[in-house]
């Protein structure tokens, strides 16, 4: 076991940077060996011998700075070097320093050695905290796995992992939190619990690793200053040359744009007297679907667009496809009177229909003015079209999907359903009725089934839609 380790260890070893390090060790012993002769020779009188051998000494210090220094500092991980720690003085720590200042003065007005000496352990403490908690935050990568859809209301597992990249030190008490920007500052929930609320993009299985992302949009202002990390997760071991994941649960209560500025890692290790943060920039984004779970409207809708579905679609085929008895919801003018005349039953021609599951779902965004008790309904409508649009996955149907900005083709809803959940996450009430033309154009389909969600007055609605089409009015909702 020795002999693998050991083998294990000069396989990993940085062999070119340990011969930099052990030549430029060398010369610097040179050069301090003629330095200490440059200092004999000036004494003994031979001023010659002593200018040469320090310009010799001094010329071996310059081409180690320059040559080998530089080369050993990009082999070595000295990233810590440029973090951002912010300090922030504990209760704790507050008490401390105040002891500190007492047992200054005091050792100053009787000039007690013993007091001196326990002034001196006091400012130790100090300084051995700052420099282990600076080591405890230093060398730690984040990540965060969110799962790949993400819907509104409906509570999602996330796996936050720390990295300790550090090849000898563990790290201890660390806690990680959302970060948001206010007013040119940064604010962190750890501070602000009560506030609901790194580089690459990669993609495993039906998960995602979201670190960084950079898109803008204008729902931002509907998510507000909503972070990803709700709450803050607490990692008490890191262990040296090892990661630790933490499950986290996470709620998005509302659809749009969910946008992290940054992280923060959080320590008072060791003794509490000071909270140093180190802030691990971030860009990273999530879209949050509208929520699919029925609402009372669907309940109440969906048994009538089913009937008007089945309404508008039945016998409109062209072949026969057989004669059968009458029953009292037929339509009179299916009546085989050939049929009926030969058995004398009373019987009607059934013909092959079209496939009932082809639906166009439109959201028509223009209406009323955005805000208030509008825009609440709005946000009713969004929710209500995304439970249609799951329905009909759930029922495998062909749908077709428009709004004034986005008309997918007619396809297997499985095929476009999160393209129609994406659009709904960020699509917003537009004021006023647009150009009048957005529901004119669907009177160009009148052989497909309509579910119309509009704020228009029934006034202004083509009349040729009436007869292919379900219209949801959304200041009734």
């Amino acid at each position: 076991m020795s002999a693998s380790f050991a083998q294990r260890w000069w396989q990993g070893l940085d062999k070119p940077g340990w011969r930099n390090f052990f030549v430029a060790m060398a010369a610097l012993a040179v050069a301090l060996g003629l330095a200490l002769y440059s200092s004999a020779a000036a004494e003994t009188g031979h001023l010659w011998v002593a200018g040469g051998s320090a310009l010799l000494a001094l010329g071996l210090s310059i081409w180690v700075g320059v040559t080998i220094v530089p080369t050993l500092a990009r082999r070595t991980p000295l990233r810590w070097l440029a973090y951002h720690i912010d300090y922030k003085l504990t209760k704790e720590g507050v008490v401390y320093v105040i002891g500190v200042f007492v047992i200054a003065l005091a050792a100053l007005n009787t000039g007690n050695n013993l007091l001196f000496m326990v002034l001196a352990s006091m400012l130790a403490g100090i300084i051995v905290s700052g420099i282990l908690s600076s080591i405890v935050l230093t060398g730690v990568g984040l990540k965060l796995e969110l799962p790949e859809h993400i819907f509104a209301e409906q509570p999602v597992l996330a796996t936050l992992e720390l990295e300790n990249e550090k090849l000898s030190l563990p790290s201890f008490s660390l806690r990680v939190s959302g970060e948001v920007k206010t007013a040119g500052k940064s604010k962190t929930n750890a501070d602000s619990s009560s506030r609901e609320k790194t580089s690459g993009l990669g993609m495993t299985g039906k998960k995602r690793w979201l670190r960084v992302a950079s898109r803008a949009n204008a729902n931002d202002a509907k998510a507000g200053m909503a972070q990803i990390l709700s709450r803050p997760v607490y990692f008490p071991f890191l262990p040296k040359r090892r990661a630790a994941q933490q499950k986290v649960e996470l709620n998005f209560p509302r659809r749009g744009v969910y946008r992290q500025d940054a992280f923060g890692i959080t320590t008072k290790f060791p003794f509490g007297f000071l909270q140093k943060t180190r802030r691990v920039e971030s860009k990273m984004e999530v879209v949050v679907y509208p929520r699919v779970e029925p609402t009372e409207e669907f309940y109440e809708i969906l048994p009538l667009i089913s009937g008007e579905i089945e309404s508008f679609y039945r016998g409109r085929g062209h072949d026969l496809y057989s004669i059968r008895d009458y029953v009292t919801t037929d339509s009179a003018r299916f009546v085989d009177w050939k049929a009926t005349a030969k058995t004398g039953d009373l019987k009607v021609r059934e013909f092959t229909r079209e496939d009932e599951r082809r639906v166009m779902l439109v959201l028509d965004p223009f209406g009323t003015e955005a805000g208030g008790a509008n825009g609440e309904k709005f946000e009713r409508a969004v929710t209500l079209a995304a439970c249609l649009a799951w329905h009909f996955y759930e029922i495998d149907s062909e749908m077709q999907f428009r709004t004034d900005r986005m008309a997918t083709a007619m396809a297997a809803s499985s095929e476009i359903i999160y393209d129609v959940l994406r659009e709904l996450a960020f699509i917003e009430q537009k004021p006023g009725a647009g150009d009048g033309k957005f529901l004119e154009a669907l009177t160009d389909e009148p052989d497909l089934f309509k579910i119309i969600l509009t704020s228009q007055a029934r006034g202004s609605i083509p009349t040729s839609l009436w007869t292919s089409s379900y219209f949801v009015f959304i200041q009734a909702l």
